[in-house]
């Protein structure tokens, strides 16, 4: 309960305001100021104190004050105490009804925006539905910020690495380890698709070998003889072989066939070298033995042999299976785009020389043979060994051949596909693996990390955010259909027109918000609407100022917390007619009963006094603010001297100066006589005594009715009054000059006093 305003310096009208121990609030207190004397500043210092908002005072710093403003409040015991803009503590228990909760929640003059539906969203909430509300739009700031920081990490990884992706999509791409080979496969169909004219004109591979040698065929004919040929002649023909050294036996061989030629005109045979008769030479015979047909033969193997070796390995065959490789060489480059190739690695450099090697070796061997046709010969070690290098060239070229064949059936595959494949398809397949390549890079991959780790952390908010908007719904679900049957319960109570309609919460982006319309002559008025009826133009001022009391009475009802609240009210009553103040009356009486405190402030006496009479004589107190030099300041107001009417004022002096004479108060008694009798004649003769009529005019028409059957008064009552009024006409200036030195006698006065009272009191 606030007990004690202990100062107030320099806000608004307070330039240094305090307040004694008798000025002290109670559970119900009035305070009475006119206009301008501070009571919209006592109602925004109480706001504050409500709410911890320093604005609601700063902003009303009093001006030309040289000193901030302060404010010492003693309240449940303890001092609150304002200074250098903050409160020591504040009050949270306070519900406060001013202009500014009507401009907040209700209305700014007759324009209803979206600012007063959000603050009514809350009003209706109360404090768990607000904590609720307070709770879910810190979800969803958090969310914004969440995406904020989202957009930057978003924007940090780089738009070229992503490709086709959205960054959601781009960062939530799994590690593929097959990339490499998809990226390659992609590239190259991309490759293919750009190619296709040159890739259908392109030839396959084609088949190369290299020629081998016939070791068995060489070693047969190196170790051919002629076997008819005698031991004897064999061996005397050899010896003599041996004096002519290895080329004797071609010499012979080729000088045999020269006999007959060289024997021609000759008798007997001669020798074709000295023209001597052979008939005495034993060792022709074993010549002619030795060079027979099987020689013959013999030797043409030895010639055929070697002929068909240098033919299958010449320059020739060399330089087409330079020329093939050359163009395998070249087949190859243009295909390793488009599929995988074994390395195209030939060198025909030691190619060429391990071939020639082998050929001459075995060239070498076969010409020696030819040189002794009859030596048995084999194939030497050094041929043996050049025909294997060489023979290992052949199967390195061989099953390079063979995987190059291989590889035309992909050939014919990517010939294939470059012929039906679309070029843009392809380029954004080929984008895609490009991205998901990108992904996993260093640095791409610490940045999709990053946002990762946020968009998790967002997804949590968003959880967060769900779990309190469900209990938020369910909360709304519960209180909005109660809050709308409080609010025309006390629309009712308060004499209303109309009533709400379809009270009930929305969500805009701007944020919560409530919704409802007004019901009169059973007609839903919108809140808003461009044409036709709505708040605006169907509402009066009191009728907004009704609802809007009726909105804080219905927030007020749903307050767990009510028994423990201090309620301020300040001017209720504005733009309100007769039927509403009463009600609105013994509604502020009814709260009372509930609350801790209620503090009710107005400029209106008659308000306030009616409030005063039907308070708890015990819990009530009634304070007002007067003017001093330092602007306003409070102090006790004596309600009941001017809660009784003039009326009453005027029989109290009578009585009072029957009981006992005051001379100071002889020409006020005097002068009370008519006047309490006028007031008792209108309202015992109210149709022959309206207001604006003199009582001598309702005297002369009682004389004239005196015994007739529409008799107003008595012949002695109406004596008796005009005598009463006669003596009363002496001290009023419309009747008597001289009124204010006429002469007072106190036995008259007090005769005639008495007279006036009894008469007052006959009917």
């Amino acid at each position: 309960m606030i007990d004690r305003f202990q100062l107030i310096q320099n806000v608004g009208q307070f330039g240094n305001a305090t307040a004694a121990q008798d000025l002290a609030f109670t559970p119900f207190t009035i305070v009475y100021a006119e206009n301008g004397r501070g009571k919209t500043t006592l109602a925004s210092i109480i706001r504050s104190l409500a709410t911890g908002n320093p604005e609601h005072i700063t902003e009303r710093h009093r001006l030309g004050a040289q000193h901030p403003p302060r404010v010492v409040i003693s309240a449940r015991g303890q001092t609150l105490v304002f200074e250098q803009g903050t409160w020591s503590t504040s009050e949270p228990d306070i519900a406060v009804f001013d202009d500014a909760f009507v401009a907040s929640n209700v209305c700014s003059g007759i324009d209803l925006q979206t600012s007063h539906r959000q603050n009514l969203h809350e009003l209706i909430l109360g404090q768990e539905g607000v904590e609720l509300n307070e709770a879910l739009k810190k979800h969803v700031a958090r969310i914004e910020e969440h995406n904020v920081t989202l957009r930057l990490l978003s924007e940090a990884i780089p738009a070229a690495s992503r490709g086709p992706f959205d960054v959601d999509k781009f960062c939530a791409l799994g590690e593929d380890d097959e990339i490499d080979a998809k990226l390659a496969e992609a590239q190259r169909r991309v490759s293919a698709a750009e190619a296709q004219d040159a890739i259908r004109q392109r030839a396959l591979f084609a088949k190369f070998s290299l020629p081998d040698f016939d070791v068995k065929a060489i070693n047969s004919v190196l170790k051919s003889t002629v076997d008819t040929i005698g031991v004897a002649a064999n061996k005397r023909v050899r010896e003599h072989f041996a004096k002519l050294g290895r080329i004797g036996e071609g010499w012979i061989s080729e000088g045999m066939p020269m006999i007959e030629p060289a024997s021609h005109g000759c008798e007997k045979e001669v020798c074709p070298f000295c023209v001597q008769p052979l008939d005495q030479s034993d060792i022709i015979e074993h010549y002619r033995s030795y060079f027979s047909e099987e020689y013959e033969a013999l030797k043409s193997n030895i010639r055929e042999l070697g002929v068909g070796v240098r033919d299958s390995h010449s320059g020739d065959i060399v330089a087409a299976f330079e020329r093939i490789i050359r163009t395998t060489v070249q087949t190859q480059e243009f295909w390793k785009d488009f599929i995988d190739l074994p390395d195209l690695e030939v060198d025909t450099a030691s190619i060429v020389r391990d071939w020639n090697a082998a050929r001459e070796s075995v060239l070498n061997q076969l010409r020696a043979k030819a040189s002794a046709p009859l030596e048995l010969m084999e194939i030497s070690p050094e041929t043996v060994q050049h025909i294997r290098v060489y023979r290992e060239q052949i199967l390195k070229v061989s099953e390079l051949s063979d995987r190059l064949a291989d590889a035309n059936g992909k050939i014919a595959i990517v010939q294939e596909q470059a012929a039906g494949d679309d070029l843009s398809t392809l380029k954004h397949d080929l984008a895609r693996l490009q991205a998901y390549k990108s992904r996993f890079e260093k640095d791409v991959a610490e940045r999709c990390n990053a946002y990762l780790a946020e968009l998790a952390d967002k997804n949590k908010t968003v959880k967060l955010r769900n779990e309190s908007r469900r209990k938020l719904t369910e909360y709304r679900e519960n209180i909005f259909p109660s809050y709308e049957q409080a609010i025309n319960t006390y629309l009712q109570k308060l004499g209303a027109t109309f009533r709400l309609g379809e009270v009930q919460s929305v969500n805009t982006r701007a944020g919560s918000s409530a919704s409802y319309c007004v019901v009169i002559n059973n007609e839903n008025v919108p809140i808003n609407a461009e044409e036709g009826p709505s708040f605006k133009n169907t509402l009066s001022a009191g009728d907004r100022n009704t609802l809007a009391l009726a909105f804080f009475l219905a927030s007020l009802e749903n307050d767990p917390n009510l028994s423990e609240k201090i309620v301020l009210v300040d001017d209720p009553m504005t733009s309100l007619d007769e039927h509403r103040r009463l009600r609105t009356k013994e509604e502020i009486i009814e709260l009372a009963k509930r609350t801790r405190q209620v503090i009710v402030l107005s400029h209106e006496k008659p308000f306030l006094c009616s409030l005063w009479e039907q308070a708890d004589r015990n819990e009530r107190k009634s304070l007002r603010l007067i003017r001093t030099q330092d602007g306003s300041q409070f102090s006790l107001w004596d309600v009941r001297n001017d809660s009784i009417s003039e009326h009453d004022k005027r029989h109290e002096l009578v009585r009072a100066y029957l009981l006992q004479a005051d001379p100071d108060q002889e020409r006020n008694v005097a002068q009370a006589i008519r006047p309490i009798l006028e007031a008792f004649m209108r309202v015992a003769f109210p149709e022959h005594f309206p207001p604006g009529t003199l009582l001598g005019a309702f005297l002369n028409k009682a004389d004239q009715r005196i015994g007739a059957p529409n008799e107003i008064l008595s012949a002695d009552d109406t004596n008796e009054l005009r005598r009463l009024t006669n003596y009363g006409n002496q001290f009023h200036h419309d009747t008597n000059p001289a009124w204010q030195t006429a002469a007072i006698n106190d036995y008259e006065l007090a005769d005639f006093a008495k007279r006036a009272l009894l008469f007052s009191s006959r009917r």
